[in-house]
């Protein structure tokens, strides 16, 4: 599945252990926006770890899933990253 993963964070240091963490998982496109393709394995152990690293009472961070009907209609202005995404997995 393609999400969208958006995050304020309140603390700059959990704001980079975030960063980092979600580098690992998918495309920066924004300062505090993320696309990623991850199975539901993949999407469990982020929760699991951006919940550790979070504060509930002064952070956000946000799961938006995007169909391929939705993505195939994103609009960009301006700069974008040159890559393209490939959510199909091959299994041999």
């Amino acid at each position: 599945m393609f999400y969208l993963v958006c995050y304020d964070i309140v603390s700059d240091t959990r704001r980079n252990k975030v960063a980092k963490l979600l580098e690992a998982y998918g495309l920066r496109v924004q300062k505090s926006v993320f696309e990623c393709v991850l199975d539901e394995n993949q999407y469990t152990t982020l929760s699991k770890y951006l919940v550790r690293l979070v504060n509930k009472r002064e952070d956000q961070v946000r799961f938006y899933p995007m169909s391929a009907h939705t993505r195939c209609k994103i609009a960009v202005l301006g700069t974008q990253p040159q890559l393209v995404i490939d959510d199909a997995a091959y299994i041999v």
